[in-house]
């Protein structure tokens, strides 16, 4: 079974570990963990302690107001490696006892794509959503992208593709772009599929963005012959987003994730209440690296994931409440999916969430004819689709209000307040708070920017 390894070393190897200019390896800070094939390709991370912001708080709670701290001494290192499968439960329990330094292991789950089980021709095509976007509203405001950058986490992208499916320019930021160890290629030149559908329609709302291309569903898993990525891959290069948010000024600080991927199998994951489950646990490394992203500035999009009742992916093993680990964070929005019509697609997960019950938070279209990626005549479908759709308008609305101006919990807010109810009054598990509403938000950010004259 693949694992995360969190350590917590002495606070001059943390420190070197936190540092993007001094190399470090797994063995410099796990070597000899009894049980342990460490994984010396992945580089050690560090990870943030999260603190509560006022007295007396719970550390582990994501649904309070936190703090991260960075600070050597309270910060952790996680590594990755692999236990003998009928060794893990003895292994597990028996580390921290062996190793003063180790705090706790913790699953790698295999990490998929949420491509759609659907079959149903598109309904509308991209220019249909970029009207429902109200994409030459946004544009008269100064809300297009510019100076933004949007990290697709995911296949990798294709701009060559993406320029002439679009037939504008498309423009990939190389310098701030990543790929895991095991990945090569170049930024923006990666084969056409699910990441490039991604970046198309992340660009309807927000067609000046400038693309941050992270191939992380390109790494494979031992033995892995599908489509999927780890994990500890994705804690990687959040660690990587973090150092390209905190370079940049704080009058212009803004960065937005996409997230079109998720675990869709308990397979991988250790059982709700073990200390090492990913699904339900808010003390997971990546679940912390997630809150700590946006408590510093960056605005974090997921997918819901499709496994509606109506119709789910056939991957789909969680006997209920699908939405789970980073999908379901309180500090990320949740997107599930309707149609072009306001119909609520059938593959749409509904909450409640694991780490969050009111998850989704909201919806955005999908199942339209848009980037072709996935094949002629097949729809940008699933919330894979509409989680893009939904972060290019927060990268639009980030093009003329940083997190420094407009916090990501606040923009957050406002999102939920302004969508557009579709369902019973008030907040559900099938449309959380409703549709994205581009005119609502449009309305809103007026009356703020009023309010502060």
């Amino acid at each position: 079974m693949r694992v995360l390894i969190q350590l917590r070393p002495s606070p001059d190897l943390v420190a070197a570990v936190a540092d993007p200019s001094v190399p470090s390896m797994a063995s410099d800070v796990a070597d000899g963990l009894p049980g342990v094939v460490l994984d010396h390709s992945y580089a050690p991370v560090a990870v943030p302690r999260p603190m509560p912001a006022s007295p007396g708080g719970d550390p582990l709670s994501l649904n309070q107001p936190l703090v991260f701290s960075m600070a050597p001494q309270d910060a952790s290192v996680v590594v990755r490696g692999e236990i003998a499968d009928d060794e893990v439960t003895s292994r597990v329990a028996l580390l921290p006892a062996a190793r003063r330094d180790v705090v706790a292991v913790y699953a790698d789950p295999a990490i998929e794509t949420t491509l759609t089980c659907g079959g149903d021709p598109a309904v509308g095509d991209w220019h249909d959503v970029e009207r429902l976007l109200r994409v030459p509203d946004l544009t008269a405001e100064g809300l297009d992208g510019s100076g933004v950058p949007l990290a697709v986490i995911d296949t990798g992208i294709n701009a060559a593709y993406v320029k002439s499916a679009r037939g504008h320019d498309v423009t990939v930021d190389h310098e701030r772009s990543w790929n895991p160890q095991s990945v090569s290629g170049t930024p923006g030149d990666f084969p056409v599929d699910h990441g490039t559908m991604c970046a198309f329609d992340a660009l309807i709302a927000a067609p000046k963005a400038s693309l941050v291309d992270v191939p992380v569903l390109l790494s494979r898993r031992q033995g892995g012959s599908t489509l999927d990525g780890l994990l500890s891959d994705a804690i990687a290069a959040y660690a990587h987003l973090r150092e390209v948010l905190d370079a940049q000024p704080a009058e212009s600080r803004a960065l937005v994730v996409t997230n079109s991927w998720g675990s869709f199998s308990p397979r991988w994951d250790f059982p709700p209440g073990h200390p090492g489950n990913y699904s339900d646990n808010p003390a997971h490394p990546f679940n912390l690296i997630v809150g700590s992203l946006a408590e510093a500035g960056a605005d974090i999009l997921f997918a819901a994931g499709n496994c509606g009742t109506q119709c789910r992916d056939s991957r789909c093993a969680y006997p209920d409440r699908p939405i789970v680990g980073a999908n379901s964070h309180p500090r990320a929005l949740s997107i599930g999916g309707i149609d072009t019509t306001g119909t609520r697609v059938g593959y749409s997960s509904q909450g409640p969430g694991r780490l969050a019950a009111r998850k989704p938070d909201v919806c955005a279209y999908t199942h339209f004819a848009g980037s072709g990626a996935l094949g002629d005549g097949e729809p940008d479908s699933g919330t894979s689709a509409a989680c893009p759709v939904a972060a290019g308008l927060v990268a639009a609305v980030r093009s003329r209000w940083p997190s420094t101006v407009l916090p990501p919990a606040q923009l957050r807010t406002l999102l939920r307040r302004t969508a557009d109810d579709r369902s019973a009054v008030g907040y559900d598990h099938d449309y959380g708070y409703g549709v994205v509403d581009a005119a609502g938000i449009i309305a809103a950010l007026r009356r703020r920017a009023a309010k502060a004259a």
